[in-house]
């Protein structure tokens, strides 16, 4: 199989991670091996002009590399630990520019962080020029951060079934349906997603109810996993009751969009690749 072909499976957005607050970044190391560079002191050349290209060119005191100790298991058993950077998306693009260009998955890495870029870069303005599917990008990646941090607050709460917990919430939004109504309604394949298959109207009707869950389980320091569940099923239900107040429509009566995010994420990393590939 091609290098290219490779990446078009464990891609950039593969090694990703999100931190408890909802912010991502990448370990150096990980991204070492992804551009594939054997040599860590010649990876750490470059990042260092990453450093400085950062400094260069903008005014903002911002931490994008902070060093990490990372165990590791010698060849006899033994633990040790070896240095490692988290780097924020800014950095990690700078990294890709300064890489041996004559790599095939640099080139992809360009690209890839260029677009990470571009879209930070589109949420940065008004909402209301964004089009329906960058609004539907846009909602969803604040869903997957907010979706984090419920996560942490319910399990504080003492949520052991999340099935069970979410459930309470979209029963409450979706007048009575859980999880598997909605897919069914939607007609979801096999853990296809909700979130990844509506639009951006009501992907943020599930961001409010996300983030107004949170709050109250923090704000109120609710214990129990009956009582999270009943916080998550009354917030959705409240916040029903809001949109019907004010003459919207529920959010089981809005149309489901012809293609989900990860369609058109597909669709984009496939232009992506042709680009590469014909350069």
């Amino acid at each position: 199989m091609k290098k290219i072909e490779l990446y078009e499976e464990k891609t950039f957005e593969d090694i990703k991670h999100i931190d408890e607050y909802g912010n991502e970044y990448w370990l150096a190391r990980e991204l070492q091996k992804a551009l594939e560079y054997k040599d860590w002191r010649n990876f750490e050349k470059v990042i260092n002009k990453a450093v400085i290209s950062a400094k260069n060119s903008t005014n903002v005191d911002e931490d994008w590399v902070v060093e990490v100790n990372k165990p590791i298991k010698t060849g006899k058993g033994k633990e040790e630990f070896v240095r490692d950077y988290r780097l924020l998306r800014y950095i990690c693009y700078l990294i890709v520019q300064n890489a041996d260009p004559n790599k095939e998955v640099v080139a992809l890495g360009q690209t890839y962080f260029a677009v990470q870029t571009r879209k930070q870069e589109l949420t940065e303005k008004e909402y209301s020029e964004l089009t329906e599917d960058e609004k539907r990008f846009y909602q969803r990646s604040l869903t997957k951060k907010r979706n984090y941090s419920l996560n942490q607050a319910a399990k504080n709460a003492g949520v052991k079934n999340f099935d069970l917990f979410h459930n309470a919430g979209y029963k409450g939004l979706y007048n009575g349906e859980t999880a598997d109504d909605i897919a069914k309604r939607k007609k979801l394949r096999y853990r296809e997603e909700i979130l990844d298959n509506i639009g951006s109207e009501e992907l943020a009707a599930n961001l409010f109810r996300i983030t107004q869950t949170e709050a109250k389980l923090k704000r109120d320091s609710i214990q129990g996993e009956s009582n999270a569940n009943a916080v998550h099923y009354n917030i959705g239900k409240n916040i029903r009751e809001v949109i019907k107040k004010n003459g919207g429509t529920m959010p089981e009566d809005l149309p489901t969009p012809k293609k989900s995010l990860k369609e058109l994420e597909k669709e984009n990393k496939n232009k992506l690749i042709s680009n590469v590939k014909n350069k």
